[in-house]
């Protein structure tokens, strides 16, 4: 077999798309092989991407999990926050990804956001949203919070559904929390957000973001939550994996750079590089360091 479908190696006006990451090189990530991943302890990475060039430099890269987010609200739209980004902008970018993916026999394992509003009213409106994105190419969707959506997790996952949980800092409802702020600080919230987290893993979600919440935490989390991989950003080594938004971590930011941010860019001779030296650097653990990314 090529290393390279045809469409993907010959030249065009627009230039092309990275190697492929075939078979013989990696086997295609599936929810048994993450959760093996997991449990031996191995390092899942995560990225977001929001275009088939990107997403198909992600996958050549190593990259297991692209994460298509709603954050292409403020990186790729230029909105405030990610309130204002529509089922149908994610809808769109899904399958821009997907694309990318599947002109370079890509390997990586498909999540996308499930944005504000299409998940909130019931359990039923959940199905069609994230039966939108499923067949936009998704192979798992991702929501925000913890309580009442256990129960629409719930109902994803008995129709078949992959669901990645999101709780600490969830940008969909930053305004409710008062800001960018670390969450889980203190016995009482700290215990809540515990609560939460199991509640998430019984109702079926096989992974769970976990956004600005103290590193202790995050990996106390990470040892008792047995059949839900942890994906840390901004919440310590200890996670069973780690995420960060491409733009970021390119040090494309256009305002601030968080604390649990580092720019791969440096030293790096290019985006290609980049991005392997970050899939190199969560796999050896190296980060983040939490004496600089982690509360």
């Amino acid at each position: 077999m090529p290393s390279t479908p045809a469409a993907a190696s010959a030249a065009t006006p627009y230039g092309t798309l990275p190697r492929a990451s075939t078979p013989a090189q990696r086997k295609p990530l599936s929810l048994p092989r993450l959760a093996d991943m997991h449990a031996r302890g191995e390092k899942i990475v995560m990225l977001t991407a929001y275009d088939a060039t990107f997403a198909a430099m992600a996958d050549a890269a190593g990259v297991e999990c692209i994460l298509v987010g709603d954050s292409l609200g403020m990186v790729c739209q230029g909105l405030h926050s990610t309130a204002g980004v529509t089922l149908e902008t994610m809808r769109y970018h899904t399958e821009s990804v997907f694309r990318g993916l599947h002109r370079v026999q890509g390997t990586a394992w498909l999540i996308a956001d499930l944005p504000f509003g299409s998940y909130h009213e019931s359990r039923e409106q959940a199905l069609r949203s994230a039966a939108v994105l499923m067949q936009a190419g998704a192979h798992m969707v991702k929501l925000e919070g913890g309580g009442w959506t256990s129960e629409t997790v719930r109902f994803l996952v008995e129709r078949g559904i992959p669901v990645c949980a999101h709780l600490g800092l969830t940008p969909q409802t930053v305004h409710a929390l008062g800001g960018y702020r670390v969450q889980g600080k203190g016995g009482e919230a700290a215990a809540r957000l515990k609560r939460e987290a199991h509640a998430l893993q019984d109702a079926g979600a096989a992974m769970l973001v976990l956004e600005m919440v103290p590193a202790a935490l995050s990996a106390e989390l990470t040892g008792e939550l047995k059949h839900c991989a942890t994906i840390g950003i901004g919440a310590g080594r200890g996670t069973a994996g780690q995420v960060l938004v491409l733009h970021d971590m390119l040090g494309m930011n256009l305002g601030k750079m968080a604390k649990f941010v580092r720019n791969f860019m440096q030293g790096a001779e290019g985006i290609a590089p980049a991005i392997e030296a970050y899939v190199r650097a969560v796999k050896n653990g190296s980060f983040p360091d939490d004496r600089l990314h982690a509360w």
